[in-house]
């Protein structure tokens, strides 16, 4: 009686054998090749594509700007033309000019800021020179003048402007007065700081040869 483990028929029991073990390599191919499969549509598609993450360019930083120097000068702005026409020249009981400060009291480490109006109070148009080379700022204390905008001024100009009646202009932008004496032989050489721990000073101005007519008192810190 032939069995599995003991093959009998009319060929030798070696041929049974190995046509036996073709036909389980065949079934261990297919079981294997249905596994894979199995698995490949469980897994979904193939592997991801990873990109590159691109390496950012650095930027480069600009180099500091030095800060300008400050000017010892203010032009006028909202210059209403250089073509006066027809219109005289402004006279003084029809214009006003005003000292001013940014600040009543300043700190140590702040700078006042000062600058000019003009306003013209009459009833008729007039011209005048409203360049910086007719500007005068000066700072004092009591009787003592401490600092000019004349003393260091460099390159002056002229500046015709015509003043409606009840218009307004101002120095733009206002100087940055760095808390020293000034003389006109202390232009390219270090100043002496003027005395602050709540000192009083005044800024008085002046322009086209009209004053004004108060000053802008201030304290220094």
């Amino acid at each position: 009686m032939s069995s599995l483990t003991n093959p009998r028929g009319p060929e030798r029991p070696a041929v049974y054998w190995r046509r036996r073990l073709i036909v389980f390599g065949v079934l261990l191919a297919v079981i294997v090749l249905v596994i894979v499969l199995i698995v490949r549509l469980a897994s979904g598609p193939g592997t991801e594509n990873t990109a590159a993450t691109p390496t950012p360019t650095p930027t480069a930083t600009p180099a500091p700007t030095a800060a300008p120097e400050a000017s010892t000068t203010a032009p006028i702005d909202e210059a209403a033309t250089t073509d006066p026409g027809s219109a005289a020249a402004c006279t003084a009981d029809q214009i006003r000019v005003e000292a001013v400060v940014n600040g009543t009291s300043f700190a140590a480490d702040e700078l006042p800021q000062l600058s000019l109006s003009v306003t013209n109070t009459g009833s008729a148009a007039c011209t005048m020179n409203a360049g910086t080379s007719q500007q005068v700022f000066t700072v004092s204390s009591g009787e003592e003048p401490y600092w000019t905008s004349t003393d260091c001024q460099t390159a002056p100009s002229d500046q015709q402007v015509l003043l409606e009646p009840g218009k307004t202009v101002s120095s733009n932008p206002p100087i940055t007065w760095d808390r020293t004496r000034s003389a006109p032989d202390t232009c390219d050489q270090p100043r002496d700081p003027v005395p602050a721990g709540g000192a009083s000073y005044h800024l008085n101005t002046s322009i086209g040869g009209f004053a004004s007519a108060d000053s802008a008192q201030f304290l220094l810190n």
